[in-house]
């Protein structure tokens, strides 16, 4: 892990500190020997925040709260006054897909504006970004293919669901601000695939719900769906790595480890849990069904475009550039299922 040369000194601000992601940065902060900010958009989140961040490590007296929300200037000032880096983890939930796109895309790019204004005025010397491969995606019906972090999605392509135009275009405004305001600070963005890995409680990111639906069953069959998975350990170590490695600055990272159908992970669940996966499919979906579906149920409308598809996303970059190293597959996936049955989740 590349570390700062005076860790035991320096402030790092997280944003979304009591997200999935955001917490487990807070927690590789901590233990790296960091002092951490965290924001929330309300203070009532600190002591739950505090609870799961405590299951890992313990904060001491390096750990406080601030307020600050995407939509809004108070707080962030305050929040990012002497922060040597700056992690902008939060972002508006996709699921489900909204009516209006607007209600994702303008709190994610608004957001990050904020962050960024906060952060060069407080004077921090680099903020890492966390975006999404959703904005390295070419969502036109095409072949198969694998998306390095040159590739950029079209937010004006008809295929690109609300979320996906949110992460594009926050990221695009980040990228941009920095060319005309940057000046001393830095910014890097890490792209993560899907996240899976363990979670602390019963508040979870969005995309732990595909281990969630299928131990409980709520997934009657299979759908032809697929994806490159990450874990949350994984993807906060980069953040770290990309916050203090000189190599990083202006650059992007995808976090991304091995691909997987719905039906390897089904079959992985099944085979290691035992019992505790009985509710798990055996069955395929029909596309045809889907996308019938599709028409009445929103949370579908955004994945049937890549019934069938195989799109990879490669991590070559980060781990030539900064050394990082996803784990296994299995190892995330399990110790996803397991927490959610440890905490009540399923």
């Amino acid at each position: 892990m590349a570390k700062a040369d005076k860790v035991g000194g320096e402030t790092v601000l997280v944003t979304g500190g009591s997200g999935y992601i955001g917490g487990r940065c807070v927690i590789a902060l901590l233990q790296q020997g960091y002092a951490v900010r965290a924001t929330v958009r309300d203070l009532a989140k600190e002591t739950a925040a505090r609870r799961a961040i405590a299951q890992v490590t313990d904060p001491q007296d390096r750990l406080t709260f601030h307020a600050a929300t995407l939509t809004d200037d108070a707080g962030w000032d305050a929040a990012a006054e002497g922060a040597d880096f700056v992690l902008h983890v939060a972002s508006p939930l996709g699921v489900p897909e909204p009516r209006d796109p607007q209600e994702l895309i303008v709190p994610a790019r608004d957001g990050a504006l904020r962050a960024l204004k906060a952060a060069r005025k407080g004077g921090a010397r680099r903020v890492v970004m966390t975006s999404s491969v959703a904005a390295t995606s070419p969502f036109s019906r095409g072949p198969d293919g694998t998306s390095d972090e040159t590739v950029w999605t079209d937010p004006n392509d008809l295929g690109a669901g609300a979320y996906a135009r949110s992460k594009t275009l926050a990221e695009r405004a980040a990228w941009d601000f920095m060319a005309e305001h940057g000046g001393p600070m830095t910014l890097a963005t890490v792209n993560p695939a899907l996240v899976l890995g363990p979670v602390l409680g019963r508040d979870f990111s969005d995309s732990v719900q595909v281990i969630q639906r299928l131990l409980s069953g709520k997934i009657p069959g299979l759908p032809r769906l697929g994806f490159n998975i990450v874990d949350v350990r994984d993807v906060a170590d980069l953040h770290l790595r990309a916050m203090t490695a000189p190599e990083a600055a202006g650059e992007r990272f995808i976090a991304a480890g091995e691909f997987a159908w719905m039906a390897d992970l089904a079959s992985l669940l099944r085979t290691r849990l035992g019992d505790a996966a009985r509710k798990v499919p055996t069955a395929r979906a029909p596309d045809v069904l889907l996308r019938l579906a599709a028409l009445f149920d929103r949370d579908l409308k955004s994945v049937t475009p890549g019934l069938g598809r195989r799109r990879d996303f490669t991590s070559a970059k980060a781990q030539s550039l900064l050394g990082w190293r996803p784990r296994p597959l299995e190892e995330t996936v399990l110790d996803c299922a397991r927490s959610l049955i440890a905490t009540g989740a399923v």
